[in-house]
């Protein structure tokens, strides 16, 4: 595979890159321009569309006129994955498998002590998990594959041909894996560069790229952090049902405009039609997931401070950016992680902790109703869930009708109405 390089650009491909942000960031830097503004000095905030997109109508659900709503999506509800800590120090994590109801943990990577398994999404076809693998030595990530069974892990070549040497090499880190919906491509955030002097964890460059899931085919999808070294960081994409668009999530540096913010973005596949999709004043960040049918896309908040801190919560908005709506109490006292969608449409998993204490995995009705604890191992942190189709291995003869202790607490409370507050919190 060819060395992929990280700035170097002809001006003909700098002027595509620009162009994709679409005919109102042009507008933008005619005007900024005659102020004496570089093209490359427009605030990431003024990357808008010229006019919204359209929320599109549900593709692959019916929509139920009594209630208002779409319908049950045809899809099968299979395994949640998760990443989960392995020892106390939380040094160490795995990705781990769960049936809906939280029951029949199983963890299907073996990490090296103090490696991080991180961010796992599973192909559409429920037969493989894409995760990323933290080194412990150099801290930095590459990604990986495994079979649902756990079987055949391994790392994906990584991008940059580090024989051939050069900036384009240092620091090269590869996260967050999200399979289109056909299988076919595989979107990830890249960072690389020489490190900032003034935040030794933050590279000059990051942005996002795609790949087939065997690392060929690699191609920059796009630029943000181009002209402005150091700015930020691009990661989490999630790709909508139909495989037209993205989104991801812009974290911003000390030097980012505006400074040490985070939200969600939207590019189309072909890296056309970037536009930001949360306000800044929200703090978005994580993986958002869209629903089956296209027309919700679900998102986490996070409060300035440490992480993991309290304050946060899930929210609903449609691809055009309107109608943002919680689904979680607010102001909240607890600590919400990532969220999906079930295959289905019909429930939402999502991590939460109280403050102070460790995750578990919870579910609820796409409104927020019907709050239920999916697990209760919250030494573990289980976070960043996925839902799949993949099936439930059989249970053995011995264990078939197994007690209550082996089942998860869902089991019973699958359903329920909710109750004055979420029955617990997330990390």
């Amino acid at each position: 595979m060819a060395r992929i390089t990280g700035t170097g650009q002809s001006p003909t491909s700098r002027a595509r890159t620009r162009a994709s942000a679409g005919a109102g960031l042009l507008l933008l830097g005619a005007l900024l321009t005659g102020c004496g503004a570089e093209p490359g000095e427009i605030p990431l905030s003024e990357i808008r569309p010229e006019s919204p997109t359209a929320t599109p109508e549900p593709t692959s659900a019916v929509v139920d006129a009594a209630a208002g709503a779409p319908a049950a999506v045809t899809a099968h509800n299979g395994l949640i994955v998760s990443r989960a800590y392995t020892d106390a120090s939380r040094s160490t994590s795995a990705i781990v498998t769960l049936a809906p109801d939280g029951s029949g943990q199983h963890q299907i990577t073996q990490p090296p002590d103090r490696a991080r398994d991180d961010r796992p999404d599973w192909s559409p076809d429920g037969t493989t998990v894409a995760f990323d693998r933290t080194d412990p030595q150099s801290g930095v990530a590459r990604l990986w594959t495994v079979a649902t069974s756990g079987e055949g892990a391994h790392q994906i070549s990584q991008l940059c041909d580090s024989s051939s040497g050069g900036a384009d090499c240092a620091n090269e880190d590869e996260r967050a894996p999200a399979f289109s919906p056909d299988g076919k491509q595989l979107a990830f955030s890249r960072t690389w560069g020489a490190q900032d002097p003034a935040d030794k964890t933050r590279s000059q460059y990051s942005d996002l790229y795609l790949m087939s899931p065997e690392g060929t085919d690699v191609q920059r999808l796009t630029f943000l952090t181009n002209d402005k070294p150091y700015s930020g960081s691009v990661s989490n994409p999630s790709w909508s049902p139909d495989g037209k668009q993205l989104t991801f999530e812009y974290r911003t540096s000390a030097t980012g405009q505006p400074a040490n913010s985070r939200a969600i973005y939207v590019v189309s596949a072909d890296g056309t039609g970037l536009r930001q999709l949360t306000p800044w004043e929200l703090r978005a960040g994580d993986r958002a997931d869209w629903s089956p049918d296209g027309t919700r896309i679900l998102f986490t908040t996070y409060p300035a401070g440490p992480e993991n801190a309290p304050g946060g919560g899930i929210y609903t908005i449609h691809p055009d950016g309107t109608a943002i709506g919680a689904l979680t109490p607010a102001p909240s006292d607890a600590f919400y992680g990532a969220a999906a969608f079930a295959p289905d449409g019909q429930s939402i998993v999502f991590a939460q902790a109280p403050a102070g204490a460790g995750a578990d995995l919870y579910s609820m009705r796409p409104d927020g109703t019907g709050v239920a604890r999916l697990t209760t191992t919250a030494d573990k942190w289980l976070n960043r869930p996925a839902w799949g189709t993949a099936e439930l291995p059989a249970a053995p003869a011995a264990t078939a009708g197994a007690t209550a202790e082996a089942a998860g607490p869902a089991a019973q409370a699958q359903g329920q109405q909710p109750t004055e507050e979420p029955q617990s919190d997330d990390e």
